[in-house]
């Protein structure tokens, strides 16, 4: 049985002090160190239906920040390790933060340049070195929170807009937040998408629509990393124990 691992990661920078930004040398030993363990990379479609080793690695990256491309695309193209960046649509090109409940925060400060989102054109950049775009709907919603024509637009329009935008076709999404339901998996798979990105301890069943991937953040150092990349810890993510500590830190 062949072993996929998926991490997921959102800004790079070494000046954010933002939890979830990561330094681009982090990144880079992470992903040698697996690369060392005998993993191979590829995109997240690709190490869902077609892995290319035993060992799969797919680096993904949420919300298109224009720090993947400045930061994370020369330390990935120089490991020969392609991405997945999941795209907010119908933020991408504003030349403006973006922003959400858990980054808003950032507006007013010295880093708010840091939530600006790639141009249209880097993406199509990073997509001729073999990246895979995905969606992150139009607006980055709490998707079970949606009435059912808006959940289709949010994932209908994206869908469309990465197709018309590259001229390649879209299968993999990546719920905001690590946010789903049942209507919302079944929304998406109507939508078109064959691939969703959810978060490792959230999914008790892992398949194509839920895939379950290693959230990466600043405080990760080489311990904390091994643990959470290990199969070990990963397979316990998907026990009931965990699922149940989940839901009761998120009461809390």
């Amino acid at each position: 049985m062949g072993d996929t691992l998926a991490l997921c990661y959102h800004a790079v920078s070494d000046r954010w002090p933002a939890g979830f930004a990561v330094p681009a040398a982090q990144i880079e030993w992470q992903v040698k160190t697996l690369l060392n363990r005998g993993y191979v990379g590829a995109t997240f479609r690709d190490a869902i239906f077609a892995p290319p080793a035993t060992r799969t690695l797919t680096v993904t990256f949420d919300d298109a920040y224009r720090s993947v491309y400045d930061e994370a695309r020369p330390v990935l193209e120089s490991l020969g390790v392609p991405a997945t960046v999941f795209v907010p649509t119908a933020l991408v090109g504003t030349e403006r933060p973006m922003a959400w409940p858990g980054t808003d925060q950032w507006l007013d400060s010295p880093h708010a340049g840091e939530l600006t989102p790639m141009s249209w054109d880097e993406l199509g950049e990073l997509s001729e070195l073999g990246w895979e775009l995905g969606s992150h709907t139009r607006t980055h919603p709490r998707l079970p929170a949606l009435a059912a024509a808006t959940m289709r637009e949010e994932l209908e329009g994206s869908r469309a807009d990465l197709e018309e935008r590259t001229g390649a076709p879209c299968a993999s999404i990546a719920y905001p937040y690590g946010d789903y339901d049942e209507a919302v998996v079944a929304a998406s798979r109507q939508a078109g998408f064959s691939a969703g990105g959810a978060l490792a301890g959230r999914v008790r069943k892992p398949d194509a629509m839920l895939w379950p991937r290693v959230g990466v953040y600043g405080k990760d150092g080489a311990a904390r990393f091994r643990v959470k990349a290990s199969p070990a810890m990963r397979r316990l993510r998907e026990t009931h124990l965990w699922r149940a500590r989940f839901l009761l830190r998120r009461r809390r």
